[in-house]
C-alpha cells in the first residue's frame, strides 16, 4: 500500500514536472514573434530557449535583482525581456533602471561591505582595471569553466562579442561580458557638405575640398566656415559641445578625448605603457604615475593641447548657451537643425536623430546627416586608439551567493543571447555581436541610420575602445576629471594648471592605494620624479611615445576625405 502511494506521488510529481516543462516550452513559442528578427532560425532559437528552460529548473520560483543605467536598451530588457525570461524559466527578475552614477555607488557599496545588494550589475567596462585589481568580481573565464558551468549557455559564443578585449584583464581572464556598446564619433550635415554651392565657397576660401575632417586642423577650418552662416533660414554654428561644471563634464574627457589629440602611447585597445588617461604602468601592470614627472602624460603637451582646443571651439564656434549645458542638455541640440558638425557625438543618440519630422530628417525618413570616424589631433600617430566606445557589461560580484549568481547569470545570458540580440539591437542600436552587425536586417536598415552600420562593419571600428586596465580605481579617479577640467572651462585655471592639478590628484589617490596595500602586487607603485627630458629619452630608448615634447606648430596641414569614398574604402577593405 505504501509503495503504491509513493509511486502515485512520484507519478504526480513527474506529470506535474512534465506539464510545467510543456508550459515553459509553450511560453517560449509564444515569445518567438517578439524575438524577430534574429541571427538564428526559429528552430535554433527554440533549441537555445529549451536549454534555458532546463538549466533554470533548479532556480524556478526564485526572485533576483539586477541593475543597469537608464538607456533605451536596458529599458527594453527591463520591460520586455525580463517578463519573457520569467514566463519561459519561472525566475522572476527585478531589473532596476537607475542613473549611471547610482549604479557605480551601489557597486562600490557592495564591494566594500560584502553585503549583497544586487545579484548582477551591468556596469561599464571602464571598471576593468578596478575589477582586476580588487578581485571582488567573479572572473567569468573560471566561472564558466567551473562553478557556473552548468548554467553557461553552450550557444553563448563568447568570440562573437566585439568587445571581448575590453573586458579582459591583464591576466587574460574575462571579468565582464558586454550587454550594450556605443561609440563617440564625428557627426556632420551630409546635405550641406555635398551642396555644390557650399562646397565651391569652402574650396575658394580654404583651398581644399569640404569633406569629413581627418585631423583637427580641418575640423577647425570647417567650424570657422559654417559659424555665422544662414542656411535654410537658420543661423548656423560650426560646432557643438557642452561645458557646465557637472559630473557629465568628466565623461567628455575620460571618454578618450585626450587620445584623439594624441596623448599616451600606441596600442589597441589602449596605449601601453601610457594610456589615454595619461597613466603609466610598468611591466607588471602596476600604475607608476600620471604626471609627466613620473613618466605619465595627463599634464603633457598633448593633453594640454586637447583642453585648449576644446575651450577654443566651445567659445568660438558653438551656440553661446553650450558653455552652460550638461551632456544630456547638449545631446538633442544638433537635431534642431542649426549645427553643421560635432566632433564628439555619441551613437546612442542615433534613434532620437532619425525621427520623422525633425529638421535633420528627409521626408522619406532618411537622415540629412551622417556619422564618420573622428578626426585626430596633431600629436596623434597611426597605431593609437582614436575614440571611445562605451561597453555596459554584465558583472558578477563574489559577495553574491552562488545560487543567486547562477540565476542572475542565466538572465544575463538570456538578454545577450543570439536568440534575442538582433531584435534588442534594433530597439537600442547598441551593438555587441558580430553576427548581429552582419545580419541582413541591418543591411536593409542601414540607409536610415546615417552610417552607423557602415562604421560597425568597418575595419576602423577597432580604434574605438573604452577605458583600459591602467586605471586602478575608476570610481575614485573619474570624479577628479570634471572637478579639475571644470576649472579650465570656467576660466578659473589655465589648461596647463588644470591638468597639473588633475595629474597630482590622480597620483594622490594612487599613492593612498599603494600605502594601504589593498590591491596587493597589482596596485600602484609610483615612480621617482624626473624632468620631462628624462622621460622623453626613456621613450626613445624603449620605442614608445609618451610623453611627447611640445610641437612648435600645433596647426598641421588640414586633410579631409569624401564621405562616400570613405565608405567605399571600408567595403573594399573587407
Amino acid at each position: 500500500m505504501r509503495r503504491s502511494l509513493l509511486a502515485a506521488v512520484a507519478l504526480v510529481a513527474l506529470l506535474a514536472g512534465s506539464g510545467a516543462a510543456k508550459a515553459d516550452e509553450a511560453a517560449a513559442k509564444r515569445w518567438l514573434d517578439e524575438f524577430q528578427p534574429s541571427s538564428l532560425s526559429k528552430d535554433e532559437q527554440m533549441k537555445e530557449l529549451d536549454w534555458f528552460i532546463k538549466a533554470a529548473e533548479p532556480y524556478k520560483g526564485m526572485e533576483i535583482n539586477v541593475v543597469s543605467e537608464t538607456i533605451t536598451t536596458h529599458e527594453y530588457e527591463s520591460k520586455v525581456l525580463a517578463k519573457a525570461f520569467y514566463e519561459i524559466t519561472g525566475i522572476k527578475v527585478n531589473h532596476d533602471i537607475i542613473g549611471e552614477g547610482d549604479v557605480i555607488e551601489k557597486l562600490q557599496t557592495q564591494m566594500q561591505s560584502g553585503q549583497n545588494i544586487y545579484d548582477a550589475y551591468i556596469n561599464d567596462s571602464d571598471l576593468i582595471g578596478t575589477h582586476w585589481r580588487y578581485q571582488e568580481v567573479r572572473n567569468l573565464t573560471d566561472w564558466m569553466a567551473g562553478e557556473g558551468k552548468d548554467v553557461t549557455d553552450p550557444m553563448l559564443d563568447v568570440d562573437d562579442f566585439i568587445g571581448k578585449s575590453f573586458t579582459t584583464g591583464p591576466d587574460g581572464k574575462l571579468y565582464q561580458l558586454p550587454d550594450q556598446q556605443f561609440a563617440n564619433l564625428y557627426w556632420f550635415r551630409y546635405d550641406w557638405f555635398t551642396d555644390p554651392k557650399i562646397k565651391a565657397e569652402f574650396k575658394a576660401k580654404y583651398g581644399y575640398d569640404l569633406g569629413v575632417p581627418v585631423n583637427w586642423s580641418a575640423y577647425e577650418d570647417i567650424a570657422e566656415f559654417f559659424t555665422g552662416k544662414t542656411i535654410d533660414g537658420h543661423k548656423v554654428f560650426g560646432h557643438m559641445d557642452y561645458g557646465k561644471k557637472d559630473p557629465s563634464l568628466g565623461w567628455r574627457f575620460t571618454d578618450a578625448w585626450l587620445s584623439m589629440a594624441g596623448n599616451g602611447d600606441k596600442g589597441i585597445p589602449n596605449g601601453l605603457p601610457v594610456d589615454e588617461w595619461g597613466i603609466r604602468v610598468n611591466d607588471k601592470s602596476q600604475p607608476t604615475g600620471s604626471c609627466v614627472a613620473r613618466g605619465g602624460d595627463t599634464n603633457g603637451p598633448a593633453a594640454v593641447y586637447s583642453i585648449q582646443k576644446y575651450l577654443d571651439w566651445l567659445h568660438k564656434y558653438a551656440p553661446p548657451e553650450a558653455a552652460g549645458m550638461t551632456f544630456s542638455e547638449a545631446g538633442p541640440v544638433p537635431a534642431q537643425g542649426n549645427v553643421a558638425q560635432q566632433i564628439f557625438w555619441y551613437t546612442a543618440f542615433t534613434a532620437d536623430m532619425v525621427k520623422k519630422g525633425l529638421p535633420v530628417v528627409n521626408e522619406d525618413g532618411t537622415p540629412k546627416w551622417r556619422m564618420a570616424p573622428s578626426p585626430h589631433g596633431v600629436y596623434w600617430v597611426d597605431g593609437m586608439k582614436l575614440g571611445y566606445q562605451d561597453a555596459g557589461s554584465w558583472t558578477l560580484l563574489k559577495s553574491t551567493p552562488v545560487e543567486r549568481a547562477k540565476a542572475a547569470w542565466l538572465y544575463a545570458q538570456f538578454v545577450i543571447s543570439k536568440t534575442v540580440d538582433v531584435k534588442k539591437s534594433h530597439v537600442g542600436l547598441t551593438f555587441i555581436r558580430e553576427s548581429t552587425i552582419r545580419d541582413k536586417s541591418f543591411t536593409e536598415r542601414a540607409p536610415s541610420l546615417g552610417g552607423l552600420i557602415e562604421f560597425y562593419r568597418s575595419p576602423a571600428r577597432v580604434q574605438w575602445t573604452p577605458t583600459g586596465t591602467n586605471v586602478p580605481d575608476y570610481p575614485k579617479l573619474a570624479q577628479l576629471w570634471w572637478q579639475n577640467i571644470g576649472d579650465a572651462a570656467s576660466g578659473a585655471k589655465s589648461p596647463q594648471e588644470a591638468m597639473d592639478a588633475l595629474c597630482a590628484a590622480q597620483e594622490s589617490v594612487m599613492s593612498r592605494i599603494e600605502r594601504a596595500g589593498i590591491q596587493g602586487d597589482r596596485g600602484p607603485h609610483l615612480n621617482k620624479e624626473h624632468d620631462m627630458a628624462y622621460w622623453v629619452e626613456q621613450a626613445k630608448k624603449n620605442g614608445t611615445l609618451a610623453p611627447q615634447p611640445k610641437k612648435a606648430n600645433e596647426k598641421e596641414k588640414p586633410i579631409t576625405v569624401d564621405y562616400d569614398e570613405l565608405v567605399k574604402s571600408w567595403n573594399e577593405a573587407k
